[in-house]
């Protein structure tokens, strides 16, 4: 059985490998990523990750495994920063804030079955100083990130609670990810 990353994220990738489950290939799904008017953060993540999964083409035995995470403040979505200018803004959204990143994934088995799971995670900031935004700004770390934030990097020493699945933060909810692909007839090496 082949299994097919709908993504070329890196960190998606090196999550995945990390359990054991080394894609036979990567797939650039290519969608339309916008939020709909008045779309809810975890309705909009389990649609991205479906529609991502759907996007791509699978072969017979292919299995595809797509994701998709966000930062959610309330209802609003951060998606990732247009410039450093709007990375600062969302910095300062999350200041001294607790927020919500959904992480969703998509699997579809062999015969055509999709299965899916949102992963809920609550990560508080502490308060960001404008020199901590200075210097995080700085590193370029943000930047492509949803919420403008790498908690696997510099953005850690930020994080002063966290509730939830660390991995599903940064791109892959590990524990979800190894339960969709069993259940999916994948077997993790």
């Amino acid at each position: 059985m082949q299994l097919v990353l709908a993504s070329t994220s890196p960190r998606r990738r090196d999550l995945l490998v990390s359990i054991g489950a080394v894609p036979d290939r990567l797939a650039a799904p290519e969608i339309d990523e916008s939020p709909r008017a008045d779309e809810r953060p975890r309705v909009y993540v389990e649609r991205m990750a479906v529609e991502k999964a759907r996007a791509v083409e699978r072969a017979e035995g292919e299995i595809v495994l797509a994701g998709d995470t966000s930062i959610a403040l309330g209802r609003r979505i951060l998606g990732k920063p247009e410039d450093e200018a709007d990375l600062r803004r969302m910095l300062g959204l999350l200041s001294g804030r607790r927020h919500r990143c959904f992480s969703a994934l998509c699997v579809v088995d062999a015969q055509g079955r999709e299965r899916v799971r949102v992963s809920e995670t609550v990560v508080a900031f502490k308060r960001l100083s404008d020199a901590d935004i200075d210097w995080y700004v700085a590193s370029g770390e943000g930047m492509g990130k949803a919420g403008g934030y790498a908690i696997q990097g510099r953005a850690a020493v930020f994080v002063r609670m966290l509730s939830g699945s660390p991995s599903g933060v940064i791109g892959l909810p590990l524990y979800e990810t190894r339960a969709l692909l069993e259940a999916s007839g994948y077997r993790l090496g």
